[in-house]
């Protein structure tokens, strides 16, 4: 992995997303954090920085064309690459939800975060690492999207992470050879504001599993879900 490197993290102004940024960062990282509100952003990349740590922060809507390509157009810029692209930003986690009652409406802004915001963040990042021949992306999953024990309490949820997964292997297998390693992580039930106060894991142990996949040596695994560093079904 070269020296310098450049970290994208979506929605990473707070949970697991911010704790990625702050331990890639302490492994010689630059983290960028891109979040939806620039308040944010730049409050958690202040802290981050309190510490001693090389974070900044940029506007960035995953659901949106435009702020993508504005985003990937400053980052490139400044930077000339990104090394690791985490798609961590995900939205509504409906447990207790009907699936026969659904808002459709919520149910296609959910897609536009989860599914399709990491969709449109490869395509800006993605041809970059192509060409330098190295790259590492990381989908952020849930356990909620294996197809393997789906239930359905979180339906719009479950059914954006399993999308999400096919889009790992999808991506994974048309850039094979190319030097980048595409994995879906489950960080598993995290106590954050989506995962609630009652979830057995920490912060620091859900974002452990996706800094693991983002450390990968050029043998790593690729096209795979994991948690905790083991494979999971799909």
């Amino acid at each position: 992995m070269p020296d310098n490197r450049i970290a994208v993290i979506t929605g990473a102004y707070r949970g697991i997303g911010r704790e990625v940024a702050r331990r890639l960062a302490k492994q010689g990282f630059t983290s960028i954090i891109g979040a939806r509100d620039p308040k944010k952003g730049d409050q958690a990349s202040t802290e981050l920085r309190q510490e001693g740590l090389n974070v900044s922060a940029l506007q960035l809507d995953v659901s949106s064309d435009t702020s993508v390509q504005q985003f990937a157009k400053e980052v490139l810029q400044k930077y000339g690459r990104v090394d690791a692209l985490v798609n961590n930003a995900a939205i509504w986690y409906d447990y207790g939800n009907s699936i026969i009652s659904t808002d459709l409406a919520k149910a296609h802004e959910a897609f536009e975060i989860n599914f399709f915001g990491a969709w449109r963040m490869a395509q800006a990042f993605v041809p970059t690492m192509r060409d330098r021949r190295f790259g590492r992306v990381v989908n952020v999953s849930s356990g909620a999207g294996s197809l393997a024990d789906m239930g359905g309490n979180t339906p719009v949820y479950s059914a954006t992470k399993a999308a999400l997964n096919a889009f790992t292997r999808a991506l994974a297998a048309q850039v094979e050879g190319s030097g980048i390693l595409v994995n879906s992580v489950c960080p598993g039930w995290v106590r954050t504001e989506m995962g609630g106060p009652n979830a057995p894991r920490s912060v620091e142990q859900g974002a452990a599993s996706v800094v693991w996949a983002v450390l990968l040596p050029a043998s790593g695994p690729t096209g795979g879900f994991f948690r905790d560093g083991e494979p999971i079904a799909w």
